[in-house]
């Protein structure tokens, strides 16, 4: 294994394409993104392919795909080796930016942060289509991630059964209340201590840290504010938190409002989205820090209930924590894409 970049067999095309949904967006982020389209070894030997996208979990930037494991590929190379084996179904990989000032948006349209989900369904898709030989209808169009990418997995399938046909999520943020709340008095504890309970100061000294993130709950801090920003912000733009700063007291009725982005507790409301899936891949490591195996296999369990025939779900506990696992993603593209119809069907 080199450690180096290797050389591809496919290509890895980079965009910087403009969205109209971004435009003028609360925090002032960029609605210009970069776009990376991944055209499989023998791009034009079909008429159209089938497309997956690819969503990363909190913090993530879409530069990081090149981030390398010592002794391991990058994302982008393990999938090219594996759509130059010659036994997998090809596909367009699409790998999506949605970066924000808080370092992610979970996906959802919120008026704290911005139209993300709108970004993602009709400005992303729209231009791969427009420019790449697409199949463009949803039974040829999965979507994939880990972490929060694998919760915006979750959840823009179920919303948006019209555009995406199949999805897989990787330890994505699920059970809400398993997942989030264990971290929740470390939190309010570090807010008490050192930003007398605001998390406005904690929020200054975040922006004006000339290194940012040294402190352990710096980056929990900031995701669990992004997240509030996305689960449970007033029409206009207020970010209401799940609890209470000062004493780390949850708010009932601000709890509830994240309960309802759960993709637990959404899946029984869209079971039909859920069972129009032509595949869905479910993962977790068994040891994930974050509790998001318990998060997967209630999910699975949801699925079931749904009505999901048990034909179409990948579920597997393996061995591992929510970190290094991205050795898993080719697994779950080459489950996806064999179940997308493809140019040859």
């Amino acid at each position: 294994m080199m450690p180096w970049s290797e050389d591809l067999e496919g290509e890895l095309h980079e965009h910087v394409i403009v969205s109209e949904a971004l435009r003028g967006n609360p925090l002032g982020d960029p609605h210009e993104r970069p776009l990376w389209v991944y055209t499989p070894p023998g791009y034009g030997d079909h008429a159209r392919y089938p497309t997956v996208y690819v969503i990363q979990g909190y913090c993530g930037t879409i530069s990081m795909w090149r981030n390398r494991t010592p002794f391991r590929r990058t994302f982008p190379e393990l999938v090219d080796a594996l759509f130059s084996r010659g036994d997998v179904a090809p596909a367009l990989v699409v790998f999506v930016d949605a970066w924000t000032a808080y370092g992610g948006s979970q996906y959802l349209d919120s008026p704290a942060i911005g139209a993300y989900h709108t970004y993602l369904c009709a400005d992303v898709v729209s231009w791969v289509d427009e420019h790449y030989r697409t199949l463009a209808h949803r039974d040829a169009r999965a979507i994939t991630g880990k972490s929060s990418g694998g919760y915006g997995a979750m959840v823009t399938a179920m919303l948006r059964p019209d555009l995406f046909g199949a999805f897989a999520s990787h330890a994505g943020d699920a059970l809400f209340d398993v997942s989030y709340t264990p971290s929740f008095p470390a939190l309010a504890r570090r807010l008490r201590d050192e930003f007398d309970g605001s998390y406005d100061r904690f929020l200054e000294y975040f922006r004006n840290s000339e290194v940012p993130l040294l402190h352990d709950l710096d980056e929990l801090l900031i995701e669990t504010y992004g997240y509030a920003a996305a689960y449970s912000s007033d029409a206009d733009g207020t970010v209401r938190l799940p609890f209470d700063p000062a004493t780390g007291r949850i708010v009932p009725e601000v709890w509830r409002r994240w309960l309802a982005w759960d993709p637990v507790r959404m899946a029984p409301d869209r079971a039909d989205a859920l069972r129009s899936m032509r595949a869905v891949w479910i993962d977790a490591g068994r040891q994930d820090e974050y509790h998001l195996d318990h998060g997967a296999s209630a999910f699975h369990q949801a699925l079931a209930d749904a009505g999901v025939p048990a034909e179409r779900i990948h579920f597997e506990l393996f061995d591992g924590t929510h970190a290094r696992i991205e050795y898993r993603y080719p697994r779950a593209i080459e489950w996806l894409t064999g179940h997308l119809t493809t140019g040859d069907q």
